[in-house]
């Protein structure tokens, strides 16, 4: 099994990290800092052509698969860059393109690799039903030649910066549906025209991340806007999430490369007690080990990635990835700050700044407990613990 990237791939890997280099520490420091957006970097990646990469060749796109997305958003990670402001726009790519009409796909597909429309948003999440995405409440009523949609959402992310939204709401009651995951449906609303019947309400959190809370109040949206089959649209994010999955592995899969290449740096550089810090076990061994873990989790996600490429089945292996691309990095993010010292805790140094980035992903999209919970009953055969 040769698990050595191709020359194609490479390559990728060598664009992207060009652009980033055009956007150095100090740039990410100013975003944190000002809670901004990252327009520029975001424009350069759209320009380049790496936020249309999962987009078929027909419809403008790059025509790759998930492995080439995982390398881009590694990557951007890797470089000291947070890949979350724009990460969206390459996952929920799965669900428009694998279930959406022709009629969708030519009137979307080009204005988003053109760059001249954004699809960053993907709303599921709710505050009573959390992971539990059955139990979801939002509820989509077809009147004649709309529907009419009244909800609540919650950690829904890079609204503001979005034209276009996905849109999971039930469509039937639970109480009528035929199992737990029948009754949903996915709509692609045009937030340009949703005017007030989309109340956003920005969440203050701990990283610059622009999430939301959404009061969805009689939106009405076209019967076009449908995506797929009425009812079937919980099968339908499946694609989009084990695409998440893996993507956001890949990112923690950056971050923690950061943080070793980072911290080994300071370790070679940094002098206490007349000797390098790195030559101290104390220091050198946890960042080793995280550089197994990040290894590891890196060879995991590529299987992951490479199933999914192949229309297999990747469930399992999409959220061991996630698991531990999550572990991995968290760890080196530690061994990094630790190394650091107080320095690490000082904006200027950057570690704080990842820090607060790469601790988001050891918790979502999915948490830990979730991911070893689908693999205790679902691949272990025990019983359902939740």
């Amino acid at each position: 099994m040769d698990f050595s990237l191709t020359e194609e791939q490479k390559a990728i890997r060598e664009a992207v990290a060009a652009i980033c280099a055009d956007f150095p520490d100090t740039y990410w420091r100013r975003i944190d800092a000002d809670n901004a957006f990252p327009d520029e970097f975001v424009a350069a990646l759209t320009e380049g052509g790496w936020l249309s990469i999962l987009i078929p060749e027909e419809y403008g796109g790059a025509g790759l698969g998930v492995t080439e997305a995982s390398i881009v958003l590694e990557e951007i990670n890797r470089s000291g860059a947070h890949g979350a402001a724009c990460h969206a726009q390459m996952y929920t790519m799965g669900t428009l393109v694998r279930h959406g009409s022709e009629a969708q796909k030519q009137r979307y597909l080009p204005e988003i690799a053109a760059g001249k429309l954004r699809l960053q948003a993907f709303a599921v999440t709710e505050p009573t039903s959390g992971s539990d995405t059955t139990r979801l409440t939002t509820f989509a009523k077809r009147e004649g030649s709309r529907y009419v949609v009244n909800g609540q959402k919650v950690f829904i992310s890079r609204v503001a910066q979005s034209d276009l939204m996905l849109l999971l709401a039930r469509t039937a009651p639970a109480d009528r549906a035929e199992d737990r995951t029948a009754g949903l449906s996915v709509f692609l609303v045009d937030l340009r025209e949703a005017g007030g019947a989309i109340d956003v309400r920005p969440i203050d959190v701990m990283l610059n991340h622009h999430t939301n809370e959404l009061f969805i109040n009689d939106l009405e949206l076209p019967l076009d806007s449908l995506i797929g089959e009425e009812g079937k649209g919980f099968r339908y994010i499946l694609d989009g999430m084990n695409a998440e999955r893996v993507l956001v592995a890949s990112e923690a899969i950056g971050d923690g490369r950061w943080f070793v290449e980072r911290g080994s740096r300071y370790a070679s550089e940094r002098e206490v007690f007349g000797r390098k810090i790195g030559a101290n076990q104390g220091i050198q061994f946890p960042l080793a080990q995280a550089y197994a873990q990040v290894c590891a989790a890196s060879l995991v996600r590529f299987q992951a990635a490479s199933l999914f490429d192949q229309g297999l089945s990747c469930g399992a292996e999409a959220n061991m990835a996630k698991l531990l691309a999550g572990a991995a990095s968290g760890r080196a993010a530690e061994a990094c700050l630790v190394t650091h010292g107080g320095y690490g805790f000082a904006s200027e140094y950057d570690v704080e700044r990842k820090y607060r980035e790469a601790k988001l992903l050891e918790i979502a999209p999915v948490s830990a407990n979730m991911i070893l919970a689908f693999l205790g009953h679902r691949v272990l055969g025990m019983p359902r613990s939740y």
